[in-house]
């Protein structure tokens, strides 16, 4: 089993990245309580630099580095908004990057990485895409992570220290889920600030891994499917599998025609432009409440609004 990190863990992360990053706003939803029937609290993650969370854990680990790795350049995998966090990040540092995406990322988040600076590799697959990033990874370059490393599960959890600071009040948190790092670490600042939470993962079919994982009992390899490519990890990983068994109350599936109505949904009562990846939690807060009760005050964490107004137009067929 990996260790666990600690809320000193998640402190240090953002002491780190203290002056990089935004510190969003946590709001209460008139809308989406309405909606949903409960009070409602959102953490507006969309609003960070680079348009997601994945920042905090860009900036946490290529401010780990010593001299000799940075200068060696960092490489990562991305469906999206790694890529763009950490070419942002890197450029910021004077770090040369390099991103390794399959042709099925977003155009815009390719557009966004490479406008920061970073090199970008595209590949025919998820899977030549980790096989590429390891292939450079072996030759010199620095790995960052998207989820699979514990400073940059840190650095994320830097969102639920946030959110559990601001929010005390809350029950039930709901989490996106794609390799798991994300939700590893808000569960880590969460479950240590405010006693009796559950916290939520939430996932979409065809980008299920960290579910298909729970219901083998370990990480497992999947073929990812789903429209929702910021979600599609093709495994979870063991550090995020145990941290998730050992803090997360369940992990919900919903579909990706949900996860976008989710966003629309957030677009007309939260009045924000979020990725399918945080309108997932809207489409599954209804299963939440019918475990938990009508007592329950949600949070959610608009994880990130990297979608083009053309991808959501596809998708819903308006």
């Amino acid at each position: 089993m990996a260790d666990l990190l600690t809320i000193h863990d998640v402190h240090a992360a953002a002491e780190a990245i203290e002056g990089r990053v935004l510190r969003t706003p946590t709001l209460a939803s008139p809308g989406l309580s309405a909606l949903l029937g409960v009070p409602t609290t959102v953490k507006l993650e969309l609003l960070q630099r680079s348009g997601s969370f994945k920042i905090r854990g860009a900036f946490a680990k290529i401010l780990s580095l010593p001299a000799d790795a940075r200068a060696a350049g960092v490489v990562g995998v991305s469906g999206g908004n790694h890529g763009i966090a950490l070419a942002d990040a890197a450029n910021a540092l004077g770090v040369a990057a390099t991103v390794v995406m399959p042709s099925s990322a977003p155009a815009r988040s390719v557009e966004l990485a490479r406008a920061a600076g970073a090199d970008v590799r595209l590949t025919d697959s998820l899977a030549a895409a980790f096989a590429l990033m390891n292939d450079l990874v072996a030759a010199g370059a620095t790995l960052v992570h998207p989820y699979d490393d514990p400073v940059v599960v840190a650095g994320q959890g830097t969102v639920g220290l946030e959110f559990a600071t601001d929010a005390p009040d809350v029950t039930d948190v709901l989490v996106s889920v794609g390799g798991g790092g994300f939700i590893s670490g808000v569960a880590t600042a969460f479950r240590a600030l405010v006693p009796g939470v559950r916290v939520w993962g939430v996932e979409v079919e065809g980008a299920d891994a960290m579910r298909q994982a729970l219901n083998a009992g370990g990480p497992v390899d999947i073929a990812p499917t789903s429209i929702v490519s910021t979600l599609s990890a093709p495994h979870a990983s063991q550090l995020t599998y145990d941290h998730v068994v050992s803090l997360v109350e369940d992990v919900l599936v919903v579909s990706d025609a949900d996860a976008v109505q989710g966003s629309v949904a957030l677009a007309e009562t939260q009045k924000v432009w979020a990725e399918p990846a945080a309108g997932c939690l809207v489409a599954a807060a209804g299963s939440v409440l019918e475990r938990v009760g009508p007592g329950a005050r949600l949070g959610i964490v608009v994880c990130g609004g990297n979608v083009s107004f053309a991808d959501v137009v596809r998708w819903t067929g308006a």
